[in-house]
């Protein structure tokens, strides 16, 4: 790939990069106007052979939204991780694309931007009638924020129209948590049930739902009464089934257990110990807990049970994922110190777990106080 400058006028230059022949025979080069010195042209002629090398280059007075974010896409399907893309995939064709797509990348404005989150709002659900909520819309907002942000460092615009428009703020909404007896209602009622174990390791772990179901037995150290979160399962629609590392360095953790999910886990140990004995396979180390025989090899299989079970016991709408909250939330009404909560839970820092939890600590003010008060009276 060669590439060279004209002059033009002035303090005008053209830039022109041979890319070899077309199919046709003829010859297939880009073309670039640009105005300034030489050494900004020399400069701009670099950038873009660089892009046209590594396969991003975009002429921004052509390209549009759709084109750009297609791009875009192409560009991090290998550096993300697969349920991430698939996210981002979604947003750009249901959300964006079909409001802006035709407009051209240079020609966006934070009007058409901030017009597009009140279209949503209102008629943005692309399988059914009715608005997106506000915090899919600030969904919407930080994907395409960081999109654009991309076109920024690859020079193709000059500056991130989303940063001059204000997303909508989503309602606080409290997370649904079992109580106490709730909990052991719950348990005592799957007992004997595939669930049991399951909703056992999360209420008293707060793993998420991968992680729970990517347990092999070389992760729990029975003896040590401690279990080591080392990858997760996710469930994708270009791959199927796929095993990855926790969501964050900070989920690689290790997590003592009590010892009712200790008596928990020998019990079900024995169980799959004589299905695989009675199927001749051997239960090894790596062996998983949860798989084809326990039918929660497919992620969406437990929460699908899960759901059918306690709606079908009459136990209110509490989610598989909110049962890892019920577990935090139960810590920190025994006034258990955050910093142990948060590295439970694989939280990348304590501040995210005080934000999340900061309605279950409403009396930790107070206790402060009188602790102050205590002081100084001993003074």
């Amino acid at each position: 790939m060669k590439g060279h400058i004209r002059k033009r006028y002035k303090s005008s230059w053209s830039i022109v990069v041979d890319l070899g022949l077309k199919p046709d025979g003829k010859r297939n080069q880009v073309w670039k106007s640009i105005k300034g010195t030489k050494r900004e042209a020399e400069a701009e002629l670099v950038r873009v052979l660089k892009a046209l090398e590594d396969g991003v280059y975009i002429e921004s007075s052509k390209v549009t939204v759709s084109g750009y974010l297609d791009q875009w896409l192409k560009t991090i399907k290998c550096k993300v991780a697969s349920t991430t893309y698939e996210r981002y995939e979604g947003v750009v064709n249901h959300s964006i694309t079909p409001h802006i797509g035709g407009l051209k990348l240079n020609k966006l404005q934070p009007a058409h931007i901030s017009n597009l989150y009140s279209e949503l709002l209102i008629s943005g659900k692309h399988n059914s009638e009715g608005g997106l909520s506000k915090r899919s819309v600030l969904h919407v907002h930080r994907v395409l924020k960081t999109a654009l942000t991309r076109a920024v460092k690859w020079q193709v615009l000059l500056r991130n129209p989303c940063d001059a428009v204000d997303p909508p703020k989503p309602d606080k909404k409290e997370r649904q948590t079992f109580t106490a007896e709730e909990t052991l209602n719950l348990l005592e009622k799957t007992q004997g049930n595939r669930l049991f174990l399951p909703i056992l390791l999360a209420v008293t772990t707060g793993m998420r739902r991968g992680e729970v179901l990517g347990l092999r037995w070389k992760d729990i150290d029975l003896d040590k009464k401690r279990l080591y979160v080392r990858q997760s399962i996710v469930s994708t629609k270009e791959h199927g089934i796929e095993i990855k590392p926790p969501k964050t360095g900070s989920s690689i953790r290790s997590i003592a257990l009590p010892q009712t999910t200790i008596d928990g886990i020998r019990q079900y140990r024995s169980k799959q110990a004589e299905l695989y004995l009675k199927l001749g396979i051997g239960l090894t180390p790596d062996s998983m807990l949860f798989d084809e025989y326990t039918g929660f090899n497919v992620p969406n299989s437990l929460t699908i049970a899960y759901a059918y079970f306690i709606k079908s016991h009459g136990f209110k709408h509490v989610t598989f994922h909110d049962l890892r909250h019920t577990h935090a939330t139960h810590l920190l009404e025994k006034n258990i110190n955050p910093k142990i909560v948060s590295e439970r839970l694989g939280h990348s820092t304590i501040a995210l777990t005080m934000n999340t939890y900061s309605h279950v600590m409403p009396t930790m003010q107070e206790e402060a106080a009188n602790a102050i008060e205590q002081m100084l009276n001993r003074t």
